[in-house]
């Protein structure tokens, strides 16, 4: 039976454990420039030294207003591979592998003069009004997620994340409540979607999982649920998605659609149905921290991987605690070994 600290294999792509650090804006780039700062390598290969298998580095915009704040990671510029390739090749040197979040905020980007989005629907009554992409800027897009996915792959990360979910651009595309367009990205609210997971294919090397990111339930009225999220799925794996990390909401703010779970583990049985009717691996992620529920995961096959968030923001070396808590082997760095002799 697999375990938290049982390998794992998809694709190119080999794990130690099933242990994931998800993507956690640091909201740190101090001169806006979109550069990974000494904050970034400090955070993430700490992480890597305390026993996490494979770290996500945080939402990465592709281009400056597609950011949440002006203070996030960008790949809009060849000037920003350098330091994010710096940390990928730490955290390698440490055992981790490292993924990155593709992004843009749309609607949600917080610092833009005037965002922009499928439709001009505001995200909330304190929310700028954003401006309605026209369809060549639509296609444009599509093409900035790819040279930024190029930008990635020069850095020399091991797997790409496309950001479906939380709200942000591609939700808002893949979304009734947020894509009242009347163009072919209106009529096929997938299409923005599949076209970036297309690219992003075209640009990663053929054993580098494509992993997307989605929120397979909206909490706000007339938002969409599982059945739905398990269609649009379809259409991303169809296009080139190997592996799906299930979270949800982030579409606005909640409504009588219902409020998320403040449980733990509440996320895992959409990942699970996820999993199930489409046959594909999957991430959990949400309120994790306990090894126990975490192993219970891996060992109950709800998903392939465990992403835990908070956990890590406390303890990086959250993986070392969860080994000595389940009693299972994993490599200790000797400088830190008297710390878990048991």
């Amino acid at each position: 039976m697999d375990h938290l600290f049982s390998p794992y294999k998809i694709k190119g792509l080999d794990l130690k454990n099933r242990i994931m650090m998800p993507p956690m804006c640091q909201y740190s780039v101090k001169k806006k420039d979109g550069i990974a700062t000494d904050w970034h390598y400090l955070h993430y290969v700490n992480r890597a030294i305390g026993g996490t298998s494979f770290i996500i580095i945080e939402m990465t915009d592709v281009e400056p207003d597609g950011r949440i704040t002006d203070y996030d990671l960008g790949l809009w510029s060849d000037d920003q591979i350098p330091a994010l390739a710096r940390i990928v090749e730490a955290c390698h040197r440490y055992g981790a592998k490292v993924g990155i979040q593709i992004a843009h905020a749309g609607r949600k980007a917080e610092d833009a003069e005037v965002p922009v989005a499928p439709s001009a629907i505001p995200f909330d009554k304190k929310s700028k009004t954003p401006r309605a992409l026209s369809t060549d800027e639509v296609k444009e897009m599509v093409k900035k997620f790819r040279r930024a996915v190029q930008r990635a792959v020069k850095a020399g990360v091991d797997a790409i994340e496309i950001h479906g979910a939380h709200g942000y651009l591609i939700h808002q595309f893949h979304s009734p409540l947020t894509n009242k367009r009347e163009d072919e990205y209106g009529k096929d609210l997938t299409k923005f979607g599949r076209e970036i997971i297309e690219v992003a294919k075209a640009e990663i090397p053929e054993d580098m999982p494509l992993i997307m990111r989605i929120s397979a339930k909206e909490y706000v009225e007339g938002g969409y649920g599982i059945n739905e999220s398990i269609e649009f799925a379809k259409d991303y794996q169809e296009a080139g998605v190997d592996m799906f990390h299930i979270s949800s909401g982030g579409e606005g703010p909640i409504g009588a659609g219902g409020r998320p779970g403040t449980h733990a583990g509440y996320q895992v049985p959409l990942a699970r149905e996820i999993r199930k009717a489409l046959n594909v691996p999957v991430i959990a992620v949400g309120r994790l921290d306990d090894p126990a529920l975490a192993n219970a995961v891996i060992g109950n096959e709800d998903a392939d991987l465990v992403a835990v968030g908070r956990g890590m923001l406390r303890n990086p070396h959250w993986a070392l605690e969860a080994a000595s808590t389940l009693k299972r082997e994993t490599t200790v760095p000797k400088q830190y070994a008297d710390g878990f002799r048991r």
